[in-house]
């Protein structure tokens, strides 16, 4: 993972994990306590109603909340973590251009973190929001 500081204004990179970039995901902010992931809405990734798929929604909350505990501006030490649980609430349709995952850290103790997240369409639509609890790993 890049170590460096994120947020509005920085160039997007790529989160380095198969599954996002697959989704085509961008992290377009990190920093401590904080993540943000962005995709664009294209029709791979629509469901048969012709809006995003909420498993598409799920993994971007989920991506968000969990790596808004795993910033360090130690590139040689990154951190990982796994998700102990995530609950989303559906709140609209997700139709639109682009969408933004955001993630925050709630809260920290021991090995444990727990962390909050809104996935908004075009800035503007509040679609989902999550809450999750997450464990710091080492890595396999």
């Amino acid at each position: 993972m890049n170590g460096a500081a994120y947020g509005p204004g920085t160039p997007m990179f790529e989160p380095g994990n198969p599954f996002l970039d697959l989704l085509g995901a961008r992290r377009t902010g990190w920093r401590d306590g904080f993540a943000q992931f962005e995709v664009d809405i294209v029709p791979a990734l629509l469901n048969r109603q012709g809006v995003l798929h909420g498993g598409v929604i799920a993994t971007l909350l989920d991506a968000a909340c969990g790596y808004a505990g795993l910033y360090t501006p130690d590139q040689a030490q990154p951190l990982h973590g796994l998700t102990l649980s995530l609950t989303c609430s559906f709140l609209d349709r997700g139709k639109g251009e682009r969408i933004a995952a955001r993630g925050w850290i709630e809260r920290r103790g021991g090995g444990i973190y727990f962390s909050r997240g809104e996935l908004w369409v075009d800035e503007r639509i509040l679609v989902a929001t999550a809450q999750g609890t997450f464990k710091y790993t080492r890595p396999a």
